[in-house]
């Protein structure tokens, strides 16, 4: 089958892929910027409604998720970064990215509506998200890049 792929062909197509990904990067520093902006002006608005400069549990939680997607944000362009210098995919990166965004789902969650099935869920993901990292973070360095 190798026989029948035009090199030209994959090369323009490689390209394609490297530049969209090159799009995706600038699109994600708007991203985080416009994520900056929204933490900011999120913890403006909670500051200056009386009580003025006291922040309730709710309003804490609330800047932590926004704080949380920033980084979040921010961990995802790494990627993208890592990806454009190396051309290849770190699973290390990747899964700690993936075990943030849990985290952040768990900093923010709202135990008088969600049932206990979610919670469970969302236990069990976190719980094999952080053994898939642990036996990442074991593996050779070498080994995280394939």
């Amino acid at each position: 089958m190798k026989d029948y792929i035009d090199d030209n062909l994959t090369n323009k197509l490689y390209s394609v892929v490297r530049f969209s990904v090159r799009i995706l990067s600038v699109l994600m520093v708007f991203v985080i910027v416009m994520g900056v902006v929204d933490v900011g002006w999120t913890l403006y608005e909670k500051i200056t409604t009386p009580p003025i400069f006291i922040l309730t549990i709710s309003d804490m939680l609330a800047t932590f998720g926004a704080f949380m997607a920033v980084l979040i944000a921010i961990e995802i362009l790494i990627n993208i970064t890592i990806y454009l210098r190396d051309d290849v995919i770190h699973v290390k990166i990747v899964m700690a990215t993936a075990l943030m965004a849990v985290a952040r789902k768990v900093i923010v969650l709202d135990f008088e509506t969600i049932t206990p099935p979610y919670i469970y869920g969302l236990a069990a993901v976190a719980l094999s998200m952080s053994i898939g990292y642990w036996l990442i973070h074991k593996l050779p360095a070498k080994l995280h890049e394939e």
